[in-house]
C-alpha cells in the first residue's frame, strides 16, 4: 500500500488515493509473524465500515528528550514518551500534520515511529536480535528524508517489511541521523535488501554512506551510532 503526500488544498476524497483496500493483505500478520489477533481484525473491520482506509500495521509515535550527561538505561526508558498511535491513512495524516517539524526540535531529541507492540528499546523482544541501518544528514535536508522514510514505513513499502520494526530520527547538534530498525541482524539477505530498499525509496544520493549496527553491539558499548560494523 502506498501512502502519498497530502498537500494543502486537497479534498477529503484524496484519501482514496492513499491506499487501495483491494491490495491490503487480508491475512495480516502480527509482530511475531502469526495471524493477527481477533482484536486487530475487528479494528480493521470497524475502520472499513466507517469508510476509513486501514493500514497493514498500527503504529505509534514516541518522543525522547535526552538528558545531557545521563546515559543509564533506566533514565533513557523514563524519558521515552508515547505521543499518539494510528491505524488508518486518515489517522496518520491527522497525527503527522500536527507533529513538530524536525527543524524545530531541540538537540538532543529522538522521534520514533514503531509498529504497535514494539518499544524503541534495544532490549525489546522484537529488537534484541536485530540492528539498524544508519544514515547521517545535514540538518537542512533531514526533514525531507525523514518524511519520505515515514511514508515508506507506514505504507509498507520497504522490502522485507515484516522484518522492519520501526524508524528513528535523532536530532543532534551538528547533524541529524535517521535509522531503520530490523528484527534479525544475522539474516544478511534481509539486512542488505532493506538497505537497498531504503536507498531506493529515499532516492539517496551516492555520496551518502549507510552504516549498520546490531543492537547487541549497542548494548555492549552503550552507543547507538558509534563503532558501526557494516557500510553500504
Amino acid at each position: 500500500m502506498e501512502i502519498t503526500e497530502k498537500r494543502e488544498g486537497e479534498s477529503n476524497n484524496s484519501s482514496k488515493d492513499l491506499s487501495n483496500n483491494d491490495n491490503i493483505n487480508n491475512d495480516l500478520t502480527d509482530s511475531d509473524g502469526n495471524n493477527t489477533s481477533k482484536e486487530a481484525e475487528e479494528r480493521r473491520a470497524r475502520d472499513l465500515k466507517a469508510g476509513l482506509h486501514p493500514l497493514k500495521h498500527k503504529f505509534v509515535f514516541w518522543y525522547t528528550r535526552r538528558t545531557p550527561g545521563v546515559r543509564t538505561q533506566t533514565a533513557y526508558e523514563d524519558n521515552i514518551k508515547k505521543i499518539v498511535d494510528f491505524s488508518t491513512v486518515e489517522g496518520f495524516w491527522v497525527c503527522y500534520c500536527h507533529l513538530a517539524r524536525p527543524s524545530t526540535l531541540p538537540s538532543p531529541t529522538d522521534l520514533h515511529l514503531f509498529k504497535e507492540g514494539i518499544r524503541p528499546l534495544w532490549e525489546d523482544s522484537a529488537n534484541c536480535n536485530g540492528g539498524k541501518w544508519i544514515i547521517r544528514f545535514k540538518k537542512v535536508v533531514s526533514g525531507r528524508f525523514w518524511e519520505d522514510l515515514v511514508l515508506a514505513l507506514v505504507g509498507d513499502q520497504l522490502d522485507y517489511g515484516e522484518n522492519v520494526c520501526g524508524a528513528v530520527l535523532s536530532i543532534r547538534f551538528n547533524e541529524d541521523i535517521l535509522s531503520v530498525w530490523n528484527r534479525n541482524a544475522s539474516d544478511h539477505q534481509a539486512v542488505m535488501a532493506l538497505r537497498d530498499s531504503i536507498k531506493r525509496h529515499l532516492k539517496l544520493p551516492h555520496s551518502y554512506v549507510m552504516e549498520y549496527k546490531p543492537h547487541d553491539a549497542s548494548l555492549r558499548d552503550n552507543s547507538s551510532y558509534r563503532n558501526t560494523w557494516l557500510r553500504g
